[in-house]
């Protein structure tokens, strides 16, 4: 005869305790949790700025063309000046393009006013004429970097990547007292 067989029990879990603890450790981690702002959020990476030194460099003596970026005071404009401190090849290059001759009238200027495409035809036959001369940049604090940008993708055009920026020198700090 078979055995009556037992009825199974099923075990019964108490879910007070696990709710419990699970809203605990919910308010737990919304109360530590650190909310980005928005500006954080859309910023996705970290600028490490160099320190600032005093610079001993100088800019070279000879073989130098200077490219000046300055407000022009009479037309309230931002106008680009091109000149070169070797006045045999600032002959060259001026003597080989016209329209710059035109313009200037047959006068002996070291420094004329130009615009893009003159600078970008003055750099290339700078360096046609003489490849080792070094560029400066010197640009008046109160203009865009707009105009400065427009300058360096000439002289990227160009392969006249090395130059130089010429700046004043800050003073020394004093220690406070």
């Amino acid at each position: 005869m078979p055995k009556v067989k037992k009825r199974r029990l099923g075990f019964v879990l108490d879910m007070t305790p696990l709710v419990d603890i699970t809203f605990l450790l919910l308010t737990f981690f919304m109360l530590t949790a650190k909310f980005k702002s928005e500006a954080e959020s859309q910023q996705r990476f970290t600028i490490v700025r160099p320190q600032a030194t005093a610079d001993t460099s100088r800019l070279p003596d000879k073989d130098l063309a200077i490219i000046k970026i300055g407000i022009d005071t009479l037309v309230g404009d931002t106008s680009y000046y091109y000149e070169m401190t070797n006045e045999t090849d600032w002959a060259q290059v001026v003597g080989s393009m016209e329209q710059l001759q035109q313009s200037l009238g047959g006068q002996r200027v070291r420094q004329v006013k130009v615009n893009l495409q003159e600078l970008d035809e003055l750099i290339r036959r700078t360096r046609i004429v003489r490849p080792t001369t070094r560029f400066a940049i010197d640009a008046d604090r109160r203009v865009r970097y707009k105009w400065v940008e427009d300058l360096m993708d000439v002289l990227r055009q160009n392969r006249a990547t090395i130059f130089n920026f010429v700046t004043d020198r800050r003073p020394p700090e004093q220690p406070p007292m």
